[in-house]
């Protein structure tokens, strides 16, 4: 009888680098209490999809423009996917559509999101991508780093799972600082935080069935 795990269902629009680094490690075994199902883009260009079936796992591509643009119904469809799939924990990697309260109030404690800084510096609204590395060397901060949390309704406004600080370099630019803290604290405390969620709900639904 194979061991259960809690099912992961990651939602990506892009390159994938931090769905590489949960590959990687239910690979090596650091993420072991759950496993990656399948993988939702809403980009039918992300590379992420690539990453996905290079590791044999589904990969589906649900867009905003087959739903004529509405949020409402794009949400309905992954909403979908992801009860027929019966999944536990929803990974949002560098997926670029900010989701709405209908959606984050079906799934409490469920879904979980990476930002790269250290909440609550650099986030909410508008703060994504280059921008927050842009923000952190604009204000002249010293440490910066990255924070996995849970998503509510408010843009990064969860409970913080887990947070790793990266020191600032004199010669940083964006580009550089946003490389470093992926590779130091991204790719280090995503699949960590997904692996402790996933342990926790398989220890309750042990209690639950005691």
């Amino acid at each position: 009888m194979s061991e259960h795990k809690a099912r992961i269902a990651v939602l990506v629009s892009g390159g994938g680098t931090n769905l590489q680094a949960l590959i990687d490690a239910q690979n090596s075994g650091i993420l072991n209490s759950g496993k990656i199902e399948v993988v939702i883009s809403s980009n039918p260009n992300a590379y992420a999809i690539k990453r996905a079936l290079d590791a044999s796992i589904d990969a589906v591509c649900v867009t905003k423009a087959e739903f004529g643009g509405s949020q409402e119904l794009f949400e309905k469809k992954i909403i979908s996917l992801i009860k027929t799939l019966d999944i536990d924990v929803i990974v949002l990697a560098g997926f670029m559509s900010i989701l709405s309260e209908n959606f984050t109030k079906q799934f409490p404690n469920r879904i979980i999101n990476v930002h790269p800084s250290l909440i609550p510096s650099f986030c909410g609204k508008g703060f994504y991508g280059l921008r927050v590395h842009e923000a952190a060397l604009n204000y002249g901060v010293k440490v910066t780093g990255a924070t996995v949390h849970f998503v509510n309704e408010i843009p990064d406004g969860g409970e913080i799972i887990m947070q790793k600080a990266v020191n600032i370099r004199e010669n940083d630019t964006p580009e550089s600082l946003q490389k470093r803290v992926m590779k130091l604290a991204e790719w280090k405390i995503l699949p960590l935080s997904v692996q402790k969620v996933c342990k926790e709900i398989l220890e309750n639904e042990k209690e639950q069935s005691k």
